[in-house]
């Protein structure tokens, strides 16, 4: 089975640079075989990109491109605080959160971007437990923001 570095080139992926925080945390602590990522929000140039709610001001799909976005973002993080990405031995929880307006009811349509992503990634068999959150706002005013548990070499 191809590593996740050998698979990220061979679809062409290109992780994002590792993300800097904004506030009072860091984007990845590790201790022991677990990896805790910090939620990510898709930022370009300084700005969010889409910001606002989803299906109000951002659409569903948008906002799961947005979240396997943000999934990479992640991964960046992931593999700056490890050295390399092949140190995952899999993707045990992703926790997705949705700012939405009021009604809207498929955030699990717009956390698939995340999923599928990493089953992409990693493979069906280390396809993670997930959460799908809807919330009423999210810091910046991002639409989607992801967060990640990794168990590690």
């Amino acid at each position: 089975m191809p590593s996740v570095t050998e698979r990220l080139r061979a679809l062409g992926i290109l992780l994002p640079p590792p993300p800097k925080p904004v506030g009072s945390y860091t984007p990845v602590v590790a201790d022991g075989a677990i990896a805790w990522v910090s939620g990510q929000i898709v930022v370009e140039g300084g700005a969010v990109v889409h910001p606002g709610l989803v299906d109000r001001d951002v659409p569903a799909e948008i906002a799961k491109d947005l979240a396997r976005r943000a999934t990479l973002q992640a991964l960046s993080a992931l593999s700056a605080e490890l050295g390399s990405l092949d140190r995952v031995r899999r993707i045990v929880r992703v926790v997705v959160f949705v700012a939405t307006s009021p009604g809207f009811v498929r955030q699990h349509e717009v956390a698939n971007g995340a999923t599928d992503l990493l089953v992409q990634l990693f493979g069906e068999s280390a396809r993670p437990a997930r959460v799908s959150v809807g919330v009423i706002a999210l810091p910046l005013n991002g639409p989607v923001e992801v967060e990640i548990v990794a168990a590690i070499d």
